[in-house]
């Protein structure tokens, strides 16, 4: 049988593309993220010892609530992603928060265009699942970062610890009849094994830490239109589907999803990863 081979220039400006078209609605939900991931991402921040006069670079920084989070710390920021439209949301999110040591570039992470030594941490929020070469990504972190400099991330765990997201995932490979993701190919479970990407990498002292982080919003209905409106991936699974079928499997994913319903609201399973090296 024929195989058809990963393509990563491709695959990176479908992801580009996608963050283009999702960057406004991705930051309507800032809220929702940041309450959801914000334990996390301070966990990951004190991790990577971020404090007053830090120089941080954010691979994949995406609407940047990570980054305003390091500048209210008193850390100096440059946030990095490959979508500008994206960079665009989080530059006015910074300046809404009042927070003005933050600047943005667009910035491949797997080929960083920073002097070397530049930076006391780097931090990547959800970011190193989807990179395509993990390991060059993270090359290219230690590059950036002086000696004894730190490399924090944020990944979600396995997919059985995930429901919210891979509930959804799965009922669309069904649907679009679309494989499961090979070995090694990037995809929001691809750094399940965050310490032994760390490890390979040639990080000292490396620690992960698990994060119970469960979703909450008021319905599964509410996580679906997260979801619809903001996870481009999704989207481009569902591609070679008719529009009817599409509508039919987003019902579906709603009917789903609402396991997850309780008394309360919803509350959509999720686990996250907290790994921390040192240069």
């Amino acid at each position: 049988m024929a195989t058809v081979s990963f393509d990563a220039a491709a695959y990176k400006e479908t992801t580009r593309a996608q963050w283009q078209d999702a960057a406004q609605a991705w930051h309507r939900w800032d809220p929702v993220f940041d309450r959801w991931l914000g334990p996390a991402t301070e966990l990951m921040l004190d991790l990577a010892e971020v404090g007053p006069d830090t120089r941080v670079i954010d691979i994949a920084a995406g609407s940047g609530g990570q980054s305003i989070a390091a500048g209210r710390r008193g850390a100096t920021v440059l946030a990095t992603d490959i979508s500008s439209n994206i960079l665009e949301q989080a530059a006015d999110a910074a300046r809404t928060a009042g927070v003005s040591t933050i600047a943005t570039r667009v910035v491949d992470g797997e080929d960083l265009d920073v002097d070397p030594g530049t930076f006391d941490a780097a931090i990547s929020r959800l970011g190193l699942m989807y990179m395509p070469d993990k390991q060059r990504a993270l090359a290219q972190a230690r590059r950036a970062l002086r000696d004894g400099g730190k490399y924090a991330a944020i990944v979600f765990a396995e997919p059985d610890r995930n429901g919210f997201f891979s509930v959804p995932i799965g009922i669309i490979r069904r649907r679009a009849e679309l494989p499961p993701p090979a070995p090694g190919l990037p995809g929001p479970f691809s750094s399940a094994t965050l310490g032994e990407q760390l490890d390979a990498a040639g990080f000292r002292d490396v620690e992960v830490h698990r994060v119970e982080a469960p979703l909450e919003l008021a319905s599964a209905a509410l996580c679906t239109q997260l979801e619809r409106e903001s996870f481009g991936a999704l989207h481009q699974m569902l591609a070679g589907l008719s529009e009817q079928d599409r509508q039919d499997t987003w019902r579906e994913i709603e009917t789903a999803l609402g396991e997850f319903e309780t008394a309360e609201g919803f509350r959509g399973p999720s686990e996250l990863l907290v790994g921390v090296g040192t240069n």
